[in-house]
């Protein structure tokens, strides 16, 4: 467990919700708190006695910061708007009767009064989650009666055994051997609700402190997740796994990549979006003769215009030939662009420049050429390595061969027959669910039947960026297909990106697979965003040895899962195969019509265009952008990258300017 315990106080009342600087016992809280180290209060709020209210704000502060304390102060009397008690007694996973008994006892030993306190205690998911009364001398008490519990009771409710505070109250370890105090087996599952993979209300600073923060968290070594064989009403109704933030969970994806190991290919066309792992040197002169730059007559330059009688060795035939040719003064010769000049000539006259005096009887060849134009000397000739000197580096180590041509172009052009490049990562898809059927299976929709749009959207969108694949088909909702699946896909693939089975439903059996059956290392499982939020990244042991497999499971609903495929994935497969920029380039861009912004910070996709004026011009391809709707998708070259909404920032108006992540070409 994390030394630092971090705590939410939350003021519930009615009068500190209007004047939030006529709040005293929440500031008390805090400061108590101050006091000591191993407390840090990430957020605070004053709320109002609102039965909604209250259970939004400790859902939001429990479910979505992850903390490990929230400590609420207010709203647990006899009054008639007092409501605490039954607004978070239903959010609670397990009560803490002995927490409150002690409470209680020793608080009606200082007053009768606390009597009147209907004081409530327990756990939802791991946070503990603690109600005071309202009055700065009460909730001072009720503190210093639980401080010291605390840290431990926060351990085991996170999933530790307590056992440092046992060895601390013990007098230091135990020799091997020497049992320990019993400690309760509190397994992961046990003590975790999994909750649905939809937004929840935010709380927001108030009186001074800032809003809330996650905090950083490593890699669940353990299984979060339940069996497989638990039945649906012992199933988890909060998730186990943290809420992260976007650039969080970008990191671990990230922290877990190495580019692939390098190989050796021939150049040609196959080398397009491979990444060159060493610099090129050129073995060969370009050009590797003094050529022609246009169709003209090799002259001397210094003979200046005339009429001149036309060499009659064909230079271009002379050259392919092997054939030694040399200009002599007073002499001119028919060349060709790219021709070779011949010895002697100094520069080339342009055929425009040109009047022919006199040709063969037969008409066939050119005798006598009147030159026009005085041209300097060199002109219109590319010298022997103008272009390239053999032994220059043409192309650096980590660049990327494009599909444009001109890398390939070039190494075909400076005699290299091979480079050495990153390995081209492979990646495979996999649909999930009995509901999922192929999209061009020819067969009219039963009932409850869907067509799988997720593959042929996701590969269409990998071959576009240059990415190799494969199409691992459709698994059923079963554990045994569902493993075999994953299985196979992991052997031919350096990464498998799956959409479904991630989310809440009763067949949604990804994560405890990954972790029950593929010893997979699940570093995150929800991400503060939308759409995409139980968007799920693992890391499963190679057994070959090397780099672990990497998996993404993405949500099923279209939209979620093509946006966090570019969010994550292409990045991902770019890195894997050795690029140095690997992130999509971003820009800033006018928006043209306003936004109400979400809970989540939100990827809404968009067309960005540039306008004759130069003006860079954001707009939202639908103004419904539900996650079901594949038509946001329609033209969508960009994301929005639109920030959670606050109170001081409900909405992003028209005309201000927003981040947009491009993902295609420009309008």
């Amino acid at each position: 467990m994390a030394s630092t315990l971090r705590v939410g106080v939350l003021t519930i009342s009615d009068t500190a919700s209007v004047d939030p600087a006529s709040d005293t016992s929440g500031p008390a809280l805090c400061k108590l708190l101050g006091t000591e180290p191993r407390y840090k209060v990430e957020v605070t709020a004053c709320i109002p006695d609102d039965f909604k209210a209250i259970q939004k704000t400790v859902t939001a502060w429990c479910d979505d910061l992850d903390l490990n304390v929230v400590l609420t102060t207010g709203g647990t009397g006899f009054g008639v708007r007092d409501c605490t008690p039954e607004a978070v007694m239903p959010l609670l996973d397990r009560q803490t009767p002995g927490i409150t008994h002690m409470i209680f006892a020793k608080s009606v030993q200082i007053t009768p009064f606390a009597a009147l306190s209907r004081a409530v205690t327990g756990i939802r998911g791991q946070t503990l989650v603690l109600t005071f009364p309202g009055s700065p001398k009460a909730v001072k008490e009720n503190y210093e009666i639980v401080s010291k519990l605390l840290p431990h009771a926060c351990d085991l409710a996170s999933g530790g055994t307590g056992k440092k505070f046992h060895e601390k109250m013990q007098g230091g370890p135990r020799p091997s051997g020497v049992a320990s105090p019993a400690v309760p087996d509190v397994k992961a599952g046990e003590q975790t609700a999994q909750g649905h993979e939809h937004g929840h209300g935010h709380g927001h600073g108030h009186g001074g402190h800032s809003c809330f923060h996650h905090s950083d968290r490593e890699a669940r070594s353990e299984p979060a997740s339940l069996g497989l064989d638990t039945p649906v009403s012992r199933r988890l109704r909060k998730s186990p796994y943290p809420l992260i933030r976007m650039e969080q969970a970008m990191a671990a994806v990230m922290d877990q990549i190495s580019p692939l190991p390098s190989v050796q290919v021939p150049v040609n066309e196959s080398l397009i979006g491979a990444v060159l792992d060493e610099d090129v040197v050129a073995v060969e002169a370009v050009p590797g003769y003094r050529a022609a730059i246009l169709d003209g007559y090799a002259v001397i330059d210094t003979d200046g215009p005339g009429q001149y009688p036309v060499t009659a060795v064909s230079i271009a035939t002379a050259a392919a030939e092997g054939a030694a040719t040399k200009l002599l003064p007073g002499q001119i010769a028919r060349i060709t662009t790219g021709g070779a000049v011949p010895e002697g000539a100094t520069a080339v006259v342009m055929v425009e420049d040109t009047v022919l005096v006199k040709s063969s009887e037969d008409g066939t060849r050119e005798e006598i050429v009147e030159i026009r134009a005085k041209v300097r000397n060199g002109e219109a000739i590319r010298e022997i390595g103008s272009d390239v000197q053999i032994g220059q580096t043409v192309l650096k180590k980590g660049q990327v061969i494009s599909a444009v041509g001109g890398e390939i172009g070039v190494l075909a052009s400076i005699g290299v027959q091979k480079v050495t490049v990153r390995q081209r990562p492979v990646v495979g898809f996999l649909s999930t669910g009995n509901e999922v059927v192929n999209h061009d299976n020819g067969e009219k929709l039963k009932m409850g039947q869907i067509r799988d749009t997720n593959r042929p959207t996701l590969i269409a969108a990998t071959k576009a960026a240059g990415i190799d694949y494969k199409d691992l088909g459709i698994a059923p909702d079963s554990p045994e297909a569902l493993e075999k699946a994953v299985r196979e896909g992991l052997d031919k693939c350096d990464i498998v990106v799956t959409t479904g089975g991630v989310s809440m439903g009763e067949m949604d059996l990804l994560k405890p697979i990954l972790e029950q059956k593929l010893g997979a290392t699940i570093h995150f499982g929800r991400i503060m965003m939308k759409p995409g939020k139980p968007t799920t990244f693992a890391t499963i042991p190679n057994p070959n040895g090397g780099q672990p497999k990497l998996m993404f499971a993405l949500p099923g609903n279209p939209v979620s899962a093509t946006v966090t495929y570019y969010l994550f994935v292409i990045p991902a497969l770019r890195k894997l195969a050795g690029y140095e920029k690997y992130s999509w380039p971003s820009i800033q861009a006018e928006i043209t019509h306003d936004v109400r912004l979400d809970e989540r910070p939100e990827y809404q996709r968009a067309i960005v265009s540039v306008t004759s004026e130069g003006r860079i011009l954001a707009q939202s391809t639908d103004k419904n952008q539900m996650s079901s709707r594949m038509v946001t998708m329609l033209e969508a070259n960009s994301l929005l990258v639109l920030p959670g909404r606050t109170e001081e920032r409900p909405n992003v108006q028209s005309g201000q300017k927003i981040e947009c992540l491009l993902i295609g070409k420009l309008g």
